[in-house]
């Protein structure tokens, strides 16, 4: 019965279906867990508790008569004095003169707003007459839309749980809700409309955190779990002396954290299932190391590899770094875009014969044309600027090849495990010794020519730069600098002095590979850019990073950006050009002097800023839960999450009566519905 039209509940007429279905609400159930978005709490408190600056519900008595005065157009201010306890208090209420008629002397009143504790005056946003006692002291307030006033939505809730309320079933096996000590579903449901107290609320909320956090670990660890056991027999059982003999002919060692996150790649491919692993280190981890020896792992056994970046320089860079590393043990070709002709002819046929053991290109590497002979293990760099679709393109080329995808965005647990729940998550959290971290200072914009004369020093010492600004060209609505105005200033500062060059997103691929390629030869000391040198590239002799208007970036693109730098034994910079207004922004700035661990900033900048920004919009596959946010909530995503590989991992998830409710909603989903016709 809660799979009814929402039509079906007391009230609900044509118009208000409309508006309840553009607000996501279809059927009775999407109704009856619509919740809340906050609270209205009108709970009455002595004086001497309430805080300066705060919301506040005060109860008291009317002294004298109102005075109502006119100012402006049509705006009002009706100021009143209330006897509180021992306190004469001033209530000011403005643009609702209406009210002079309804309050008289000597009346009790109850009103709600802003409390000023040095004035001891009240800025009222509600008021009623009569106690406070009469009404429930906690208010619910729903996010509306057009003609569904608060009123209105309240009493359709309540209509409905009125209906139906004896539908809701308990979905949580009871060893769960004995063991959390969790309220049953119904009366949660009940608290979370109608909050008895604090107390009660608190208790229902965690409830539906966790049921959430738990069906969603569920589907996640169901959807592993099948698309694991659709891609059994790819075990590859490498040859570990040639193994350990390559990784010794390394000129340095592995860190902790590299041998570590080795093994674990190391034993899924072993494992007769496909590999779906997510390895991410901070900028200069050494991922393409690790990289490197699983490669080499699945050609011991007769396999070949293919890695996939989002550029061609990026590609080109990988292809340079893996012929140092592997020199002429094996075959390594490059297949970019622009390689075409008799030459892109020759590779194919290489990659389809198996004369080529490591594939490394762009996205040329998922087109039909190209044919692997046997590819065993498909390594995706930079994950995230990759599509899902061209992702499961190159997984799904070759005989079920295990799939590494790696990323330097260093990604906060709590997002890691659910972002990317479905895969296994290694972490290289330590940096190859000798590395000298990036100095970074935060400077005021009147300081630029200081930083300017500092970027021409380290030129003079045969260094180059990167300068960042945030937007192409100038906006009406942001006074920043924009890059194309920053490169004439440049430009004339320098005069001969050096080449300062350009690029931005609007160039096409071509011209922004050109200066790249220019950068990373010398050919320009001092580039200008937005900020699409964020991901890859490797200029070993670049040791400044100016950004311009660092406020209007987050930690993560910060460090990100910084990363640019220090990539060799010369001391690099990070300078900061910022004058930021709020608290936020400033602490920001403070946070980036003071570290240079990718994994410390990105928990920091997960506070700052919230799970929907981080990865950017639309783009994160970051769920919205109702009630359950993942940043101060992770312990119960931990918890369920550790629930859930349980619970799917045993024999009884299919046909103990129990899960029976909690195996229906999974089976419901329409991603793992494919995944199980597949």
């Amino acid at each position: 019965m809660l799979m009814e039209s929402v039509a079906n509940v007391n009230g609900v007429g044509e118009k208000v279906q409309e508006t309840l279905q553009e607000m996501g609400i279809h059927t009775v159930e999407d109704l009856l867990f619509y919740f809340p978005y906050r609270y209205d709490t009108y709970e009455v408190k002595p004086i001497t508790e309430l805080v300066h600056d705060e919301k506040a519900t005060i109860e008291g008595k009317v002294v004298g008569e109102p005075s109502l005065t006119y100012y402006g157009r049509k705006k009002s201010r009706l100021m009143m004095t209330l006897q509180v306890e021992q306190f004469a208090i001033k209530a000011v209420m403005f643009n609702r003169p209406f009210a002079k008629k309804q309050i008289k002397p000597d009346d009790i009143i109850t009103v709600t707003g802003k409390w000023d504790q040095r004035r001891l005056q009240i800025t009222v946003s509600q008021y009623k007459k009569g106690r406070a006692e009469a009404q429930n002291p906690i208010q619910p307030v729903y996010s509306l839309k057009e003609n569904i006033t608060l009123q209105k939505m309240r009493k359709l809730i309540m209509n409905a749980m009125e209906a139906y309320g004896d539908q809701v079933n308990e979905i949580l096996p009871e060893k769960l809700v004995i063991d959390y000590k969790l309220p049953g579903r119904l009366h949660a449901l009940n608290q979370m409309h109608y909050p008895e107290s604090r107390e009660q609320l608190k208790h229902a909320r965690r409830r539906f955190i966790y049921e959430e956090f738990l069906i969603f670990q569920l589907k996640m660890q169901l959807f592993r779990k099948l698309k694991r056991e659709a891609t059994s027999g790819n075990a590859q059982n490498y040859d570990n002396d040639q193994l350990t003999g390559f990784v010794q002919s390394f000129p340095f060692e592995l860190t902790d954290a590299q041998k570590r996150s080795l093994a674990e790649i190391l034993k899924d491919m072993k494992s007769p299932y496909r590999m779906n692993r997510l390895l991410q280190g901070d900028v200069g981890s050494g991922k393409t190391a690790v990289a490197a020896i699983a490669l080499y792992a699945a050609i011991t056994v007769g396999n070949q590899g293919a890695i996939m970046v989002p550029t061609e320089i990026l590609a080109e860079q990988h292809y340079e770094s893996l012929t140092e590393l592997f020199g002429d043990k094996v075959s390594i070709v490059l297949l970019t875009g622009s390689i075409k002709g008799k030459k892109r002819r020759e590779l194919l046929e290489q990659v389809k014969e198996h004369t080529a053991d490591i594939i490394v290109g762009t996205h040329a590497l998922i087109q039909d044309e190209v044919e692997f002979a046997k590819l065993g293990l498909a390594i995706v760099d930079e994950q995230h600027r990759f599509g899902v679709n061209q992702r499961r393109t190159l997984r799904d080329k070759g005989l079920s090849p295990d799939v590494l995808f790696m990323t330097a965005t260093p990604i906060p647990r709590t997002l890691a495990i659910t972002a990317f729940g479905d895969m296994d998550v290694s972490v290289i959290d330590e940096m190859p010794s000798g590395r000298k971290p990036v100095e970074t200072y935060w400077v005021k914009g009147e300081m630029m020519d200081r930083v300017l004369q500092f970027i021409q020093k380290e030129v003079d010492h045969g260094h180059q730069a990167y300068v960042i600004c945030p937007l192409i060209e100038e906006s009406d609505k942001l006074d920043i600098q924009n890059a194309v105005e920053l490169h004439h200033q440049l430009t004339t500062y320098y005069e001969s002095s050096m080449n300062v060059g350009l690029m931005h997103g609007r160039l096409h691929q071509e011209e922004k590979e050109q200066v790249m390629q220019d950068f990373v030869e010398n050919n320009i000391q001092v580039l200008v850019s937005t900020t699409v040198v964020e991901v890859g590239v490797n200029v070993p002799n670049a040791t400044v990073m100016v950004i311009y208007d660092a406020e209007r970036f987050g930690l993560s693109q910060l460090h990100q950006l910084r990363g640019r730098v220090g990539r060799s034994d010369a001391q690099s910079y990070c300078i900061l050009l910022a004058d930021p207004k709020g608290e936020v922004g400033k602490e920001r700035m403070r946070i980036m002097t003071e570290t240079t661990d990718g994994f410390e900033l990105s928990e920091q900048d997960l506070q700052l800023r919230g799970p929907g920004d981080f990865f950017g919009k639309k783009q994160s596959g970051i769920p919205e839960f109702k009630v359950g946010d993942m940043v101060h909530d992770y312990r119960a995503l931990e918890t369920a999450r550790k629930d859930a590989a349980a619970i799917i991992e045993s024999d009884k998830f299919e046909t103990d009566s129990e899960w029976k409710d909690l195996c229906n909603l999974l089976y419901k989903d329409e991603i793992l519905q494919g995944e199980i016709l597949d």
